[in-house]
């Protein structure tokens, strides 16, 4: 199925937003209020277990005061208006604000596109594209902040989100050493040299990129280092995560809920609604859920399985993480 309409491996110690497959939704907007989950465009159901943990009152705190609605200055000349519909409007909000020009040439209302773009932010992505089916202009920053007439905490959101999201598709994260950045270059080793610290300590200095202590024990190592405590959580979720029982496909017993994305790893749950296929909010890449093969894969063996059990069956649940092949 993958109907598409327009969202990171999973780091528990966490492009074009929408085009989720029916039924699939992510953990990571699990504490979405529910009056941003009402601006939402994607397929009833999807939402990322990376940001599982994510503060509700951060969310808030973004966000104009309630019952306030921000609207165009009528006399502003750096604006093109027209009229029509408000193309990121999808729920029929019917926002009051004038309708104005983005570069793309989609009408937008300040409500939508702060809402539109915040969506793309909560779901791990750093940049902007529209949400119109078809339409895949990249909105730079600056034009999102201007036409979305950004508050001051609204900017003070969207630039830490974008600069985290960043980091996070660059794998970099915050050595414990001299808190600079680090890159990781082998996705399968958990020990990662820091270069700034090993210069100044005038000894390799290493860190776990799981639990983010100095490192203990041999390298290179994939599963966890020595110190006390390192494990890995997004493996805990995949070993202890309860069966899921499928509404709409049928004959299907034993699947767990969450599965790690086959391409990149990221964890995703399914709803149990609708077809058994999702799309990877991380790396858009659509497949079973059920027995874990790319849509087309499963579809080649059985062809209309959309709503059948596989014939592979049901894939086992995952004991290790897949790496990220990037091209």
């Amino acid at each position: 199925m993958g109907n598409f309409f327009t969202t990171t491996q999973t780091d528990v110690s966490g492009q074009q937003s929408s085009n989720l497959t029916a039924g699939q939704r992510s953990v990571s907007e699990q504490q979405r209020s529910v009056s941003e989950q009402q601006s939402s465009n994607s397929t009833a159901g999807q939402r990322s277990v990376s940001e599982q943990q994510r503060s509700v009152s951060e969310q808030q705190s973004s966000s104009p005061t309630a019952g306030q609605e921000k609207c165009y200055d009528p006399g502003d000349t750096t604006l093109t208006f027209v009229d029509g519909d408000d193309d990121l409007d999808f729920l029929c909000d019917d926002f009051k604000s004038l309708r104005a020009k983005m570069s793309c040439g989609h009408a937008v209302t300040p409500m939508s596109l702060t809402n539109h773009c915040r969506r793309l932010l909560d779901e791990g992505e750093c940049r902007f594209m529209c949400g119109q089916t078809g339409c895949d202009v990249e909105w730079p920053y600056e034009e999102v902040r201007k036409m979305a007439l950004l508050t001051p905490e609204e900017m003070d959101y969207f630039e830490k989100k974008m600069f985290n999201n960043y980091k996070h598709h660059l794998n970099v994260k915050t050595c414990p050493g001299c808190k600079s950045s680090v890159m990781r270059i082998d996705l399968s080793d958990l020990s990662v040299k820091c270069t700034l610290c090993t210069a100044d300590k005038k000894k390799t200095f290493m860190f776990c990129w799981q639990c983010l202590k100095e490192w203990k024990g041999s390298a290179p190592r994939s599963d966890y280092c020595e110190n006390n405590g390192c494990i890995s959580q997004p493996l805990e979720i995949l070993k202890n995560c309860p069966d899921i029982t499928f509404k709409d496909v049928n004959g299907v017993t034993g699947c767990p809920s969450i599965r790690a994305c086959p391409t990149c790893g990221d964890l995703v749950e399914h709803t149990g609604t609708d077809c058994k296929n999702i799309v990877c909010p991380r790396c858009k890449v659509e497949f079973c859920f059920v027995c874990l093969k790319l849509t087309k894969e499963c579809l080649k063996l059985k062809p209309t399985s959309y709503y059948e059990t596989c014939s592979s069956g049901v894939a086992p649940r995952q004991t290790s993480l897949p790496v990220w092949q990037r091209t």
